[in-house]
């Protein structure tokens, strides 16, 4: 690997150890085995590169590949639904887990942080269509994505907020899947 790959594998390692706001320019270094000239080079800021490497972890976090192959619930149904919920869920329960790392993330009011994490915002509610339906990502039109994307999004930061404050009550896949059940029920009766 390059200084570049070396700075994004130690910044990765210091998010997940000491966060965002605490992880400065010589503990990526120190974890990275580069030096301090080389994150202006590679990636002009010390927070870009934090940005970049968080990016890259949320990325790297895949629950079943392209469309969710793996997952046995049929696509769109309560089922699935279950199951994507009670997999991301299960990742929350992690030591170290990224999601506790994304509250963070989320109250860092730095424009260069902001507008990468805005775009994998997106990118991120795609990913969730396209495992909950069971579509490959390509398939996923951008107006589903700026709309169920961005409702399975808003309901994934939720459940992020809920785990990060309080585990023993944050919801499960059951618990999320019982309140879908009950808003269909409502919104199709008659």
């Amino acid at each position: 690997m390059g200084h570049r790959e070396d700075l994004l594998e130690g910044a990765k390692r210091c998010l997940l150890e000491k966060g965002f706001v605490r992880t400065t320019a010589r503990d990526i270094v120190k974890e990275s085995g580069t030096n301090l000239a080389s994150i202006g080079y590679h990636y002009g800021s010390k927070d870009a590169l934090l940005a970049q490497a968080y990016i890259s972890l949320v990325e790297a976090m895949s629950f079943e590949g392209d469309g969710g192959a793996g997952i046995e619930g049929a696509p769109g149904s309560l089922e699935r639904f279950r199951e994507v919920w009670s997999n991301i869920v299960a990742t929350m329960r992690e030591p170290g887990s990224i999601w506790r790392l994304s509250m963070e993330v989320m109250t860092i009011e730095l424009p260069e942080v902001r507008d990468h994490l805005a775009r994998a915002q997106l990118e991120g509610g795609r990913g969730l269509v396209a495992l909950l339906m069971g579509v490959p990502e390509e398939e996923v039109s951008d107006e589903t994505a700026d709309t169920l994307g961005r409702f399975y999004m808003t309901l994934m930061t939720g459940v992020i907020a809920q785990w990060t404050f309080d585990p023993k009550t944050a919801p499960d896949g059951d618990a999320l899947t019982e309140a879908l059940r009950q808003i269909i029920e409502a919104a199709t009766a008659k």
